[in-house]
C-alpha cells in the first residue's frame, strides 16, 4: 500500500505542472452581479446565461462564505479568505483595536486600509509585473498596501451599465504594454430589486432579464475584438436572496432592554454584538429565549461557518432562521422584499458562476464550490504565484482545460 501511495505521488507530481503554467497572453474579465440568486436562470429567461453554459462551465451553485454579505463576499473573492481572516466581518462592525465602528456607508472606515486583510488578486497579479484593472470591485478604491488596479473607479452608482461595458472594451483594446490581463468590474443589481421585492417578484425577474441581457452585450463584443479569442469571461455572485416578510420578523430589542451597554452592529438578517463582563452573559441568555434565531458565542460558531476567531465579529452572533428577518426595533409599517445573511446551507443565498473562453471547458456541469477558491483560480488563469489563501485550486481544477 506505502509503494502504491509513492507511486500515485510521483504521478501526481509529474501531471501537476500542467495545470501549473497557462498562457499569459490569456486575459481575464470577471463581471459581478450583485445578489445574482442560483437558480434565477430556472425563475426567468435568461439566454446569454444559457449560452455561456453552453460554451463553457456552470457551476450548480456558488457558496458565499458566512455571512452572506456583499462586501464581505466581494472582498473573500478577491483574497481567497473567509471574512474571519480578512477581517470584513460583517458589511457593518465594531472594531476593539481601533475603537472605530466600520460600516459600507461610514467612509472614514470604508477607506482605511486597516480594515482589508489579506492579499487582493491585483496585488499578488501587480507584484508579479501583471496589469490589472477594476469598475467598482470592493476593495479596489482602498490603497490596501498602499496600491490600487493598475485601473480603477472610485464608486459612483450613476454610471450606468452599458458605459461600465463601454470602458471595459476601451481596456481591452488598449496597446499591448498598457492592457490590463485582469478586469473585475461590479453591478449592483439585481441585488436591490431583489431587497425592495423578492426574489420572486416580477419586477425582479424582469431585472435579471435586463442583466442577462447586457451580460450578453459585453460577452458579445469582447468575441468580436482582434484579441477575443483569448479571453476568459467569468460570471458570479457574492450572494443569493431569500424571501422575508414582517409577519415573520424578531426584534432585539425586545429580548436586550436599551438600558443594558450592548453595542448592536449588523443589519437584517445578522448582528454582531459587543459588551463586557456580565453583560456578555446577560444579553446571551436572554436572546437564547428568542424564537427562529440562531445565538452563538464564538467558540460556538458551527465550524463550516469559518467564523469567531476575528475579534471584530463580538462576543454574540446572532443569525436570523430561513426566512425570517431580524432587527434591532420592531417595523413601524408592513413589508415584504428579500434579504441575504443566512447561513450557507440556505440555498436561498447561493450564487451564479459562469464561465468560457480558451482555458475553460464546454458544456461543463461544475459542482457547487465554495467562493473561497475564486482566487486561486484567478492565479492560475493569469500564470502567478499566489499569496496563501482558504482555497484551493484542486477544488475548480477539473472545470479547465488540460495543457498540453
Amino acid at each position: 500500500m506505502k509503494n502504491m501511495f509513492f507511486l500515485f505521488s510521483l504521478f501526481f507530481l509529474w501531471i501537476l505542472p500542467s495545470f501549473a503554467q497557462v498562457n499569459t497572453n490569456q486575459t481575464t474579465v470577471v463581471l459581478s452581479l450583485d445578489g445574482f440568486r442560483w437558480d434565477y436562470p430556472d425563475k426567468t429567461s435568461t439566454p446569454a446565461l444559457n449560452q455561456l453554459a453552453t460554451e463553457g462551465v456552470k457551476a450548480i451553485s456558488l457558496i458565499p462564505s458566512f455571512p452572506s454579505k456583499t462586501f464581505p463576499n466581494h472582498y473573500t473573492i478577491a483574497t481567497g479568505l473567509v471574512p474571519d481572516n480578512h477581517g470584513l466581518v460583517n458589511n457593518a462592525f465594531y472594531d476593539s483595536k481601533s475603537g472605530k465602528s466600520y460600516a459600507i456607508n461610514n467612509m472614514e472606515t470604508r477607506f482605511d486600509p486597516s480594515f482589508y486583510g489579506g492579499e487582493p488578486i491585483w496585488i499578488t497579479a501587480q507584484n508579479q509585473g501583471v496589469k490589472t484593472a477594476s469598475f467598482y470591485w470592493v476593495g479596489s478604491d482602498v490603497a490596501i498596501m498602499g496600491k490600487h488596479p493598475d485601473l480603477w473607479k472610485k464608486y459612483d452608482q450613476s454610471v450606468t451599465f452599458i458605459q461600465r461595458i463601454d470602458t471595459i472594451i476601451k481596456w481591452l483594446t488598449l496597446p499591448l504594454a498598457e492592457r490590463p490581463h485582469l478586469i473585475m468590474a461590479y453591478y449592483h443589481e439585481p441585488d436591490g430589486v431583489g431587497h425592495d421585492f423578492g426574489p420572486d417578484d416580477s419586477r425582479t425577474l424582469k431585472t435579471v432579464r435586463e442583466l442577462d441581457s447586457l451580460t450578453g452585450i459585453l460577452y458579445s463584443r469582447m468575441r468580436k475584438l482582434p484579441n477575443g479569442d483569448s479571453i476568459n469571461f467569468i460570471v458570479v455572485a457574492d450572494h443569493g436572496m431569500g424571501r422575508i416578510s414582517s409577519d415573520r420578523h424578531i426584534a432585539l430589542r425586545t429580548y436586550l432592554p436599551e438600558s443594558w451597554p450592548v453595542r448592536i452592529e449588523g443589519g437584517n438578517p445578522n448582528f454582531n454584538l459587543y459588551a463586557e463582563g456580565a453583560w456578555v452573559d446577560s444579553a446571551y441568555l436572554s436572546l437564547k429565549r428568542a424564537p427562529h434565531i440562531k445565538v452563538w458565542k464564538p467558540t460556538e460558531v458551527p465550524e463550516y461557518l469559518n467564523y469567531g476567531k476575528n475579534s471584530r465579529v463580538g462576543n454574540i452572533i446572532v443569525v436570523a432562521d430561513s426566512a425570517w428577518s431580524v432587527s434591532v426595533q420592531n417595523p413601524k409599517n408592513e413589508y415584504s422584499g428579500g434579504t441575504h445573511g443566512y447561513e450557507i446551507q440556505n440555498t436561498d443565498i447561493h450564487a451564479i458562476f459562469y464561465a468560457v473562453g480558451p482555458a475553460f471547458k464546454q458544456k461543463y456541469i461544475q459542482p457547487s464550490f465554495q467562493n473561497t477558491h475564486i482566487y486561486s483560480l484567478l492565479a492560475y488563469l493569469l500564470g502567478i504565484k499566489p499569496a496563501e489563501t482558504d482555497g484551493n485550486l484542486q477544488e475548480v481544477i477539473n472545470m479547465l482545460k488540460p495543457l498540453n
